[in-house]
């Protein structure tokens, strides 16, 4: 596997090139900002006197209607949620697109599962940065970057790599690796560590292990601190320098106990657990759940997240968070 650097990248495929940004977001704007930054010509398509408008204008980046700025984009960055994209698609770029221009997109989702269909004279492509819009910007500014991975998905120009590539270094990724992968990889990865691991599994390992605690007779709040507080202490381990680094800085017993009983939580079922997630994704049948659950108005993914933010882990944490006053400094001190 080859990490592209700055040195191998170049920013001519987007030279005097016009850049749209749809979707305003965490992403976009850090998008936004940085392309500017890179001497990039870009506008944000955004609805008048809406939120992102009102940002865009705060950024001091040039703002046009949706429309208005995709019939004059050479690339459109898509940076809108995924649920949102299909109709975006059909009733304002698809219309407005100019031949030859390349669709962008920052997650493979619509494109993977069909939701999108670009037409056949557009490049389409895919750079994504592996860390929340803030860190994005964050890191260009101080002349750094957040790794991306990028790819291409159809080619109708023979430019569509090159113009994938300036993108990415234009928003700072080629200072921190790019990485060239596929739109099934970079989907299907994606959303298996968002539920596996990250979002899914942490979240149930978390409050399972405050719930056991607590079922036994111990107190809700000492269980907080060991299953949820310090979780944050490992993670920034893992984090900084990988397993290799939290066995370096946690105790002899705390290893011990971290090889020995580890593998007693995540067993052969729990491995098969995350093998049928795999599955679903991969078959597009979680992809499929979600959209229907969209259309229905989203009954069941509401009560279910309600069940989470209702869990009395919330409550717990909320009243021992109020006196971190660590937690109340702004994010940028």
């Amino acid at each position: 596997m080859k990490v592209y650097g700055e040195d191998d990248v170049s920013a001519a495929a987007l030279e005097d090139r016009r850049i749209a940004v749809i979707g305003y977001g965490s992403q976009g704007r850090a998008h936004a900002q940085n392309l500017r930054d890179s001497g990039y010509h870009v506008v944000a398509g955004v609805r008048k006197n809406g939120k992102g408008w009102t940002n865009a204008r705060a950024d001091k980046i040039e703002t046009a209607e949706p429309a208005e700025a995709v019939e004059r984009a050479d690339l459109i960055a898509f940076l809108t949620p995924d649920m949102a994209q299909e109709s975006i698609w059909s009733e304002i770029i698809a219309p407005n697109a100019k031949k030859g221009s390349t669709l962008l997109f920052a997650h493979g989702f619509s494109i993977h599962y069909g939701r999108v269909k670009p037409r056949e004279d557009m490049d389409v492509v895919l750079v994504a940065p592996k860390g929340p819009g803030d860190l994005v910007r964050r890191e260009f500014i101080r002349g750094r970057g957040v790794p991306a991975l990028f790819a291409v998905q159809q080619d109708a120009t023979e430019a569509a790599r090159n113009r994938a590539m300036a993108y990415a270094k234009g928003i700072g990724g080629a200072a921190g690796g790019l990485i060239e992968t596929t739109f099934a990889e970079e989907t299907e990865t994606d959303l298996f560590g968002e539920q596996a691991v990250l979002c899914g599994g942490a979240k149930e390992l978390v409050m399972a292990g405050y719930q056991t605690l607590v079922d036994a007779g111990y107190q809700p709040e000492v269980a907080y601190f060991e299953c949820m507080h310090e979780l944050k202490l490992i993670v920034d381990l893992f984090y900084e320098g990988g397993i290799s680094k939290m066995h370096d800085f946690i105790s002899e017993t705390a290893k011990y106990g971290a090889v020995a009983s580890g593998p007693r939580i995540i067993t052969e079922e729990t491995r098969g657990r995350m093998r049928e997630v795999l599955k679903d994704i991969q078959s597009g049948n979680f992809a499929r759940d979600w959209i229907l659950e969209n259309q229905a108005g989203k009954p069941r993914y509401n009560a279910m997240l309600n069940a989470d933010r209702n869990h009395p882990i919330e409550k717990t944490g909320a009243e021992l968070r109020s006196r971190m006053a660590w937690l109340k400094q702004p994010t940028n001190a």
